[in-house]
């Protein structure tokens, strides 16, 4: 692993746990996982299994540290590895499709789904869920997959262009 590609991968995670910590609560302590966004970036970026696994575990056990959800630390601990290696194995299924902008934002809104579906279950399972499993999918994992699908569509071309131009090793990127 590459020391820049660290850094990179760290920032993406630094980026994510300002914007986890910072969202509001929307339905019952739940809020949207900005720092999805950055995990699945990360991912598409430095599509390595040892990258994905970094960002997995990092990533979930921030959003345990910033989470607002009652009880909501060890559903993100098994969630984020969860979603990460779907979110990976989806990506490399598209073979030479997965840079373009329209995969990029269909993967992150299915790897968002994913996500909450997973958090409310592994929740539902440990601690119990504050609402209705219907309620707060609807009211808190919906809307954040637009959230989430947005950013990505806006974000993704910028670091593509931002990793190009700074000579980062990712093959998905620098491959258009």
């Amino acid at each position: 692993m590459n020391t820049k590609n660290l850094v990179a991968l760290a920032l993406l995670v630094g980026i994510g746990a300002v914007l986890h910590a910072v969202a509001p609560p929307i339905l019952f302590g739940m809020k949207p996982d900005m720092m999805l966004t950055m995990m699945f970036l990360g991912i598409i970026l430095f599509p390595e299994i040892k990258n994905v696994m970094l960002l997995a575990i990092v990533t979930g056990g921030i959003s345990a540290l910033t989470t607002s959800f009652p009880g909501g630390q060890i559903p993100n601990i098994v969630d984020k590895p969860v979603t990460a290696l779907i979110f990976f194995g989806l990506f490399l299924a598209l073979g030479k499709f997965r840079t373009s902008i329209v995969s990029v934002g269909v993967l992150t809104a299915v790897g968002t789904l994913v996500s909450g579906t997973v958090f409310l279950g592994s929740a539902l399972l440990i601690v119990g869920l504050p609402g209705p499993f219907l309620a707060l999918f609807a009211g808190v994992v919906l809307p954040a997959t637009a959230v989430n699908t947005i950013a990505m569509v806006v974000l993704y071309p910028i670091a593509q262009t931002v990793v190009r131009r700074t000579g980062f090793t990712s093959t998905t990127v620098i491959s258009k």
